[in-house]
């Protein structure tokens, strides 16, 4: 298959873990004999500083020219800390969402038995949890009109949803939940809003198009508490724009690293791929940022486009990692394994996964354990 894939490192980590992903996809594509070309382009805070916008026209072009988008983070304190700025990174990526239609983000949260006591949460709670989050993305809160007041005393956020918007994202989770345990749960606050109603009785009117698949709803802050009770219970979670975007991150706590989360934006046309964490400024240069969320995401593309084997490969590799403790300190508080080193080496594992012998006494010392 030949595939044009625009990235956008944007800033912070975002270079340096997205530039293990496309080694993994590079990897990926001499191994199962594709052709996949890189564009990259600038955007948030880098892109505010080169070209004054947080999402340059050309940057924009070249995502619609291309098959695929592959994102890295976007976020910089210099922003972060001035309330009085007008431009922000985060505005480039609400518009790239927007511009390219992509309506549904499809977040997996899946423990590994391997660092079940990585996370804060008890073994015997997370263990087997295996849940995938469809958040819509370009409605709600988010995307409605607001303004400040001239006195500066108040101020308007607006959350408008239609039933067209809700349907697109709605037939897409059951559909997952048709290929999984064929369950899904709707979160919503329809005890109190407007909007929540609306996707209540849109989402109910579906189901009848989707028999297999159990339905049931959870009210926002149970869910939010069910989440880090019992998350096992979940398969597939469909929600709204701002209710998505806080229990994705609080889902980040089950695997034990906001580091291992991987995302989908997709549209009608165009697609996006991106780990949830942020820019995480402190880390930038330092090689200690955790590739696999990027690299996860990269196995989403791969997915998106029917590559199911090359994928499965990836996410293979990931494990193989994980299982040989070659993971960067967020998880291995004593690892010497930085960014490059772990995207190396499932690099390797992906093109040479039969013959390898993992040397466990290089392991401890930190060292490339591939011969």
């Amino acid at each position: 298959m030949k595939l044009k894939i625009a990235v956008l490192p944007g800033d912070g980590i975002g270079p340096e873990i997205t530039e293990q992903s496309v080694r993994v996809l590079k990897a990926v594509a001499e191994r199962f004999d594709h052709d996949f070309s890189f564009d990259k382009a600038v955007v948030g805070a880098a892109a505010i500083d080169l070209l004054n916008s947080p999402l340059p026209e050309g940057t924009l072009e070249l995502c619609k020219n291309c098959d695929a988008v592959l994102f890295g983070a976007i976020g910089d304190p210099k922003y972060d800390n001035d309330p009085e700025a007008k431009v922000r990174p985060e505005q480039g990526l609400l518009r790239l969402r927007k511009e390219l239609g992509l309506f549904a983000n499809i977040r997996p949260v899946k423990t590994y038995q391997k660092l079940l006591d990585q996370s804060p949460l008890r073994p015997e709670r997370i263990a087997g949890a295996d849940i995938e989050i469809f958040r819509e993305l370009t409605g709600g809160i988010y995307f409605g009109e607001r303004n400040t007041a001239e006195d500066g005393i108040s101020a308007t956020d607006v959350c408008t949803y239609s039933v067209q918007e809700i349907e697109r994202i709605a037939h897409l989770a059951f559909k997952a939940a048709q290929k999984r345990r064929k369950k899904l749960t709707l979160v919503d606050k329809a005890n109190v809003l407007e909007t929540s109603r609306l996707w209540r009785k849109t989402v109910t009117n579906l189901s009848k198009e989707y028999r297999g698949v159990e339905l049931d709803f959870l009210f926002i802050d149970n869910a939010a508490m069910q989440m880090i009770l019992n998350p096992t219970q979940f398969d597939v979670i469909l929600t709204e724009n701002m209710f998505g975007d806080i229990l994705s991150d609080e889902a980040s706590v089950i695997g034990g690293s906001i580091g291992l989360l991987a995302s989908a934006s997709i549209g009608k046309r165009y697609a996006m791929f991106e780990p949830i964490h942020g820019s995480y400024p402190q880390a930038t240069g330092k090689g200690i940022a955790n590739p696999f969320a990027s690299i996860l995401s990269a196995a989403m593309l791969l997915d998106h486009f029917n590559l199911t084997e090359e994928a499965e490969a990836v996410r293979k590799a990931v494990e193989v990692s994980i299982n040989h403790n070659i993971c960067t300190p967020d998880i291995n508080k004593s690892s010497e394994y930085g960014t490059k080193k772990v995207g190396e080496f499932i690099e390797l594992n992906i093109s040479d996964p039969d013959n390898q012998i993992i040397n466990d006494e290089n392991v401890s010392l930190g060292q490339m354990t591939i011969i």
